[in-house]
């Protein structure tokens, strides 16, 4: 006899989809680019974000069907269509990639990249799906986070916080080569009231038992700011900031 309740949903399958951190220098250090969402959308309403979204057609065949050289071409259309700016390919280093969660009913497999703004070009944003773009110092960015007067999503305000320790692009783009991009499968939870995501390494990881005691790797959304916390994991799970 079958068992009681309905059957598990499958998970929908992640699509691919990259997204591109451009950067510039600054007399206030590192900077970049970030654009504010049309509130009105389902997704991210209103979350200052870096121009990206899923790989289409023609990035495929730009690419002859490689998946990570369609993820480069993907970012730098996307960051032409969104901003007006039209970084080189060659020129992304990986930073992460990112998939969503299982639970989620919209998923993407998500290459990140950062590359050199290209010189002697202005930003132009649609207005429609992308209402406000700004260049920003990497730091003011993640004070203002801290403020709660920027808001962004986990994997913004880890990768801001990643690329926080280099004073310049070229710095940034030298870590290309050592660089070991991490694979990221975040899991979301509920603790004491909070919404938390948990990374691999965190005691409540397997489970989705945010409240087990042991290692913590999470980021904890505290009123409308994230808390990244690495504390007591084990080294095979590095920091996600590089710190």
């Amino acid at each position: 006899m079958a068992g009681n309740g309905p059957a598990p949903k499958a998970a929908v399958e992640a699509r691919p989809a990259s997204t591109v951190v451009l950067l510039r220098d600054s007399s206030d250090g590192l900077e970049t680019l970030l654009l504010k969402r049309n509130k009105a959308l389902l997704f991210a309403g209103g979350a200052w974000v870096f121009p990206g979204g899923a790989l289409e057609p023609a990035d495929w065949q730009a690419a002859g069907d490689d998946v990570e050289g369609a993820a480069r071409q993907a970012a730098a259309r996307e960051a032409a269509e969104e901003t007006g700016l039209c970084p080189a390919p060659q020129s992304m280093i990986q930073i992460s990639h990112w998939t969503t969660p299982l639970s989620e009913g919209k998923r993407f497999s998500t290459w990140i990249y950062a590359a050199p703004c290209p010189e002697n070009c202005d930003v132009v944003i649609d207005g429609s799906e992308i209402h406000e773009a700004r260049w920003i110092s990497v730091q003011a960015a993640l004070q203002q986070h801290h403020d709660g007067t920027l808001a962004v999503l986990p994997p913004t305000y880890i990768t801001l916080c990643d690329i926080a320790r280099y004073p310049t692009v070229a710095a940034l783009l030298a870590s290309g080569e050592s660089r070991q991009p991490p694979q990221v499968f975040p899991r979301p939870a509920r603790h004491e009231g909070q919404v938390l995501v948990m990374f691999r390494g965190d005691s409540g990881y397997e489970s989705g038992d945010g409240s087990l005691p042991g290692p913590r790797h999470r980021a904890v959304l505290e009123g409308s700011r994230w808390r990244y916390i690495h504390d007591g994991v084990a080294a095979e799970f590095p920091p996600l900031t590089g710190a």
